[in-house]
């Protein structure tokens, strides 16, 4: 048996590094997960690739979690790295009951997203004051102009457009973009200047996903939706994905998995968020995305 002084081991410890810094040899990439911290385009905020929702059948779910068993939820999520929440005003009581859930966690250590209706005859400036307030929150780390779902959109929504830009300035919300319904909305996504984040439905059987007609019941065009994702985020755009599990019409777990998996490696989104009512289905979307980026 050979056998090496300290000075022989140093020496080959040496040689090794100094072949790993000049290329010689490998470097294993750190393993991404569902945790990892991304960038949503040029936005430039960070977010966690996976995201707590909180509109699962317009938040009907989570609303009828309660008060407590809603806060014990989003604690659950944010021990487990998820540090990504959203909510929208069209899903009721939500805002409120985030801003109970995340009281007293720092607040730069999460990134919180609102969507907002963009109705005639609403100030942009006093509704985003209106649910900062609400969800009991100097800021919104991200605003969106919520179901965007006319080819009309880019020019019937310049006053929001505009009022989300005012907000930014005024430190009131840090990114801005729109979610999307319907193909026709879809189309007027990738050339769009105005937007830094887009939210658009995703999953591989195309269910509750986009069509010519925004609130179709029948499946989506998935080979279109991928084209344009890819579109925008070439763009430089941010994507957030949603309708992953199909607004819970995956009920086999091997759809699940096949969704997370298609979203992220067959059509890039840089994060996803997903509904919960309870810690399982919380464990099983992290593991779903840590296999699927594995």
């Amino acid at each position: 048996m050979a056998h090496y002084s300290r000075r022989d081991f140093l020496k080959t410890g040496l040689a090794a590094g100094a072949l790993v810094s000049a290329g010689s040899l490998p470097v294993k990439a750190a393993r991404e997960t569902a945790t990892d911290w991304v960038t949503l385009g040029k936005s430039g905020v960070k977010v966690t690739r996976l995201a707590f929702g909180t509109g699962t059948f317009s938040g009907r779910v989570q609303r009828q979690l309660g008060q407590d068993d809603f806060t014990k939820l989003v604690r659950y999520a944010y021990d487990h790295g998820i540090r990504f929440f959203e909510t929208a005003e069209s899903y009721g009581e939500m805002h409120q009951m985030l801003g109970v859930a995340l009281k007293g966690i720092p607040r730069d250590s999460y990134r919180l997203m609102t969507k907002v209706t963009t109705h005639d005859g609403v100030d942009p400036q006093e509704k985003i004051d209106e649910l900062r307030k609400l969800a009991n929150t100097d800021y919104f780390d991200i605003a969106l102009l919520h179901w965007q779902h006319t080819p009309t959109w880019p020019t019937d929504t310049v006053r929001w457009q505009d009022g989300l830009l005012e907000a930014q300035s005024k430190h009131a919300i840090v990114g801005h973009g729109a979610s999307v319904h319907g193909l026709p909305a879809l189309r007027r996504f990738p050339d769009n200047k105005w937007l830094d984040i887009a939210m658009i439905r995703m999953n591989h059987k195309g269910s509750h996903m986009d069509g010519e007609d925004y609130n179709t019941s029948g499946p989506g065009n998935v080979t279109e939706v991928v084209e344009h994702v890819k579109q925008v985020r070439q763009a430089g755009m941010g994507v957030i994905s949603m309708k992953l599990v199909g607004e819970g019409s995956f009920t086999n777990r091997e759809d699940r998995k096949a969704a997370m998996r298609f979203a992220f490696k067959h059509a890039g989104v840089t994060s996803v968020t997903v509904g919960y009512k309870n810690t399982a289905e919380i464990d099983e979307a992290i593991e779903n995305l840590n296999l699927a980026l594995a």
